[in-house]
């Protein structure tokens, strides 16, 4: 009873975190509708979501550590060795914060480079990109420590406070100041609610207990896979905005901008659903968790399409609220939705797989997300390519990562490593 109890709760976590999660994302629509209407036609809509997703380029680094360290914090946690879990949760904190500091060098090396190679038309603009880029590594920390810990309403209580902080500053200062800047640095403002993990700071450490270093063979090999994965997820979620940033005009962009950010809100909605199982996986991957493991992915699926359909259906009520009701846009939308849908369950695959620690499913994704977003690169110079392009090779990359799953859950027992 005790098992079923426990097991039960996956559900009950993933619906809860999952709620709570979807203000975080109606916050953001707001967000995106108020600076929408501030910035108008000028173009800089467009420049300022590409220097969004153009920051999550320079945090990969981190963003591959941080996966690596969930996972094994996680997997102790579960475990109940309190003891193991703060010394290592020490380790791994100590190894996070020289990683987190690597990255921040990395990015204020790459940034001058990569914005030339994107386009990216002024100095300021990439400062303020750089900016929210150092924040977002740190942010990076606190999320890793809170999903190692199965903190989810904490996590939560974070992501809510993030949207209130990013919405008043954007909504204030772009009335003044209509630019693209001032969206990434409202973003910034919005990241100092992960200070609030000052708060729980008894709660992650304990006077006297001597740091365990994660460094083994194992965690070697599952920081590779997490490079993978995290790699392969970037080009799925957001390397089109950057190939659209590099070949499109202004008005393109604009509309391409808006269009992708209803069509990305599918997978990013459910996301929560993801989190909570991957946590969990990470820690019971044995045969008696695997049933309610199996309802929490289904029910991410069926989520995912559901929000598909109603967005289609909505889609001129949507582009209204977001100020960017053009035919060009709602044309561009559908094809989006559908790569969008084969993204999300992309992710799913992924990341249960990486939990599994299924490292050659691990592999291929990250090798797939890289020939999708070349293939996006060679191909998609103008909107109606790109467009075209998306949805086969979501799709086809969806199909090669599905049969290769079912085979392995096939053929391994729950909880074998591969």
């Amino acid at each position: 009873m005790k098992k079923k109890s426990r097991n039960g709760g996956l559900l009950q976590s993933g619906l809860i975190f999952a709620a709570i999660s979807f203000l975080p994302g109606l916050g953001n629509y707001a967000f995106q509708a108020i600076i929408s209407r501030n910035l108008g036609d000028s173009g800089e809509y467009g420049l300022a979501n590409s220097a969004l997703s153009f920051t999550a380029l320079l945090g990969l680094p981190v963003a591959i550590a941080t996966f690596a360290i969930t996972h094994y914090i996680a997997r102790f946690n579960f475990a109940g060795e309190d003891e193991h879990l703060h010394s290592l949760l020490a380790g791994c904190r100590k190894f996070l914060f020289r990683i987190t500091i690597g990255g921040s060098v990395l990015a204020v090396l790459l940034v001058k480079p990569l914005s030339d190679f994107f386009h990216f038309p002024r100095a300021s603009l990439m400062l303020a990109a750089l900016a929210f880029a150092l924040a977002g590594l740190w942010a990076a920390f606190a999320a890793a420590l809170c999903q190692g810990l199965g903190w989810f309403k904490r996590l939560a209580l974070i992501g809510v406070m993030t949207m209130l902080l990013r919405l008043a500053f954007g909504g204030l200062v772009t009335i003044k100041i209509p630019t693209a800047e001032m969206v990434v640095l409202a973003s910034v403002a919005g990241l100092l609610a992960n200070l609030f993990l000052l708060y729980w700071k008894k709660d992650l450490s304990r006077p006297g207990l001597h740091p365990e270093s994660p460094w083994n063979r194992e965690f070697i090999q599952f920081l590779v896979v997490s490079a993978a994965c995290v790699v392969g997820g970037f080009c799925f979620t957001q390397g089109d905005l950057l190939v659209a940033k590099r070949y499109f005009l202004k008005p393109e962009l604009d509309a391409y901008s808006a269009a992708g950010l209803l069509a990305r809100a599918l997978p990013m909605t459910v996301a929560p659903l993801l989190i909570v199982l991957f946590t969990h996986r990470s820690g019971k991957n044995r045969h008696d968790s695997l049933v309610e493991q199996l309802k929490l992915l289904a029910l991410y699926a069926v989520g995912l399409v559901s929000g598909a359909t109603a967005l289609l259906l909505l889609r001129t009520l949507c582009l209204k609220l977001i100020a960017r009701n053009t035919a060009e846009t709602a044309e561009m939308l559908s094809p989006l939705v559908i790569t969008m849908v084969f993204v999300g369950l992309l992710q799913a695959l992924a990341l249960w797989s990486l939990a599994s620690r299924w490292s050659k499913i691990s592999l291929l994704y990250g090798a797939l997300g890289l020939a999708y977003w070349l293939t996006l690169f060679g191909v998609g110079k103008t909107p109606a390519a790109l467009l075209q392009t998306m949805p086969i090779t979501a799709g086809g990359a969806f199909c090669v990562l599905l049969v290769v799953w079912l085979i392995t859950m096939k053929r391994q027992k729950p909880g074998v490593q591969s």
